[in-house]
């Protein structure tokens, strides 16, 4: 599948998502606005698919959308809408170099102001998600530079290691200030809550201060 066809298709999803929307059905008042079962059905399923077959399951947005869009409520649909519009700005951005998408570090800066366009239009929790995406991916290429280990065995396969252990070491390697991994695990655990489910735990406020802070962070710490 060429860059092309992933464009059109996302563009596809992203439609089929606003006119799933505009058909949503409004019942009795103590009925939640919901969207049609067989367009969420459809839209579920093809959504899963894309997202999986470009990004792979391991990659947040796929855990966003399977979590986010598990009913038909209307606001499942809009969030539905969010993180699929958060692709549609990866891929269109240009940040696909393989099936499975890889970020590059030039691609920070535009990532953060995805993240930022995300929040301006009221989807806090995929901006969180993308904002901390950025950082771990900073922090992985950080680890790079300095010769530390991106990579564990496990059942004797190697694995990604998780953002809050390069973070441990790279402080520990003196890349960076213990204040500045301190900042770096607050949002990571800001992020996670995103990840989880969690909206009710942070407020739009606070991701603004994160995305913020990660693009000062990323500007002063290079690899």
């Amino acid at each position: 599948m060429t860059l092309k066809d992933l464009e059109t298709r996302i563009d596809q999803l992203v439609v089929q998502a606003e006119t799933a929307l505009r058909n949503v059905r409004r019942l009795e008042t103590y009925h939640a606005p919901s969207l049609r079962q067989e367009d969420w059905a459809a839209l579920r399923a093809a959504g899963l698919a894309f997202i999986e077959a470009t990004f792979g399951r391991e990659h947040s947005f796929y855990g966003e959308f399977y979590k986010g869009f598990n009913n038909s409520y209307e606001s499942d649909g809009k969030y539905a809408l969010g993180v699929l519009t958060a692709v549609r700005d990866q891929i269109k951005g240009g940040w696909i170099e393989t099936t499975k998408g890889l970020v590059t570090a030039e691609a920070f800066g535009d990532f953060l102001e995805m993240a930022e366009h995300l929040l301006d239009q009221k989807y806090k929790d995929p901006a969180a998600v993308v904002g901390g995406s950025v950082l771990e991916e900073h922090l992985r290429q950080l680890c790079i530079a300095a010769s530390l280990p991106v990579e564990e065995l496990s059942s004797g396969k190697a694995v990604p290691r998780k953002a809050d252990t390069l973070n441990a070491d790279l402080a520990k390697a003196g890349k960076y200030s213990k204040l500045d991994q301190k900042n770096a695990t607050a949002w990571l655990d800001l992020r996670n809550k995103a990840a989880h489910g969690k909206y009710s735990e942070y407020t739009g406020e606070q991701v603004a201060l994160m995305l913020a802070s990660v693009r000062d962070f990323a500007s002063r710490v290079r690899p």
